[in-house]
């Protein structure tokens, strides 16, 4: 991955003022390089990272593994499309071990997820099982801490 997408990752707040200064070219190189980043679709898009605790959301986030039947020629891809098209769907995977496909819900209550693993999911064709687990606490996402350190208020003692 070249240096400007590294830098982006990690900080998509930086203007292309700051990001020249930081690869040593000029802004209007910067804005290009990032439209075509964006038109070719490597960058797909800006998310800011919500610490939904503080925000005092009253949601949950699950991760819903997912055992599927391929279908013949097509292997996941058609069942994880379709999967993909639910708005309630915020990310899936395909994964190995005991389950196919791994999905992600977020920002919705226990019942709305358990609903849409009720009646939107499981009874898809081609799905075989779910196992729904559901987000206590998050330390840490994607590369963001969510936990501090607890002060240490001891001081320095010598002896």
């Amino acid at each position: 991955m070249d240096r400007l997408l590294y830098l982006l990752e990690n900080n998509p707040r930086l203007t292309n003022a700051e990001l020249a200064v930081l690869l040593g070219v000029t802004e209007e190189e910067v804005a290009q390089q990032i439209k075509l980043y964006e038109d070719t679709g490597i960058i797909k898009g800006y998310k800011a990272i919500i610490d939904k605790d503080k925000a005092q959301a009253q949601t949950v986030t699950a991760l819903i593994e997912i055992k599927v039947q391929p279908r013949f020629g097509h292997g996941f891809e058609n069942i994880a499309e379709r999967i993909a098209q639910l708005d309630e769907v915020e990310s899936v995977y395909l994964m190995s071990g005991g389950y196919d496909l791994c999905c992600m819900v977020s920002d919705k209550s226990f019942q709305e997820v358990a609903m849409f693993v009720a009646k939107r999911l499981s009874p898809l064709e081609d799905v075989m099982s779910t196992t729904t687990h559901f987000i206590l606490k998050k330390y840490k996402e994607q590369g963001v801490f969510f936990t501090q350190k607890p002060k240490d208020d001891r001081g320095n003692i010598s002896l």
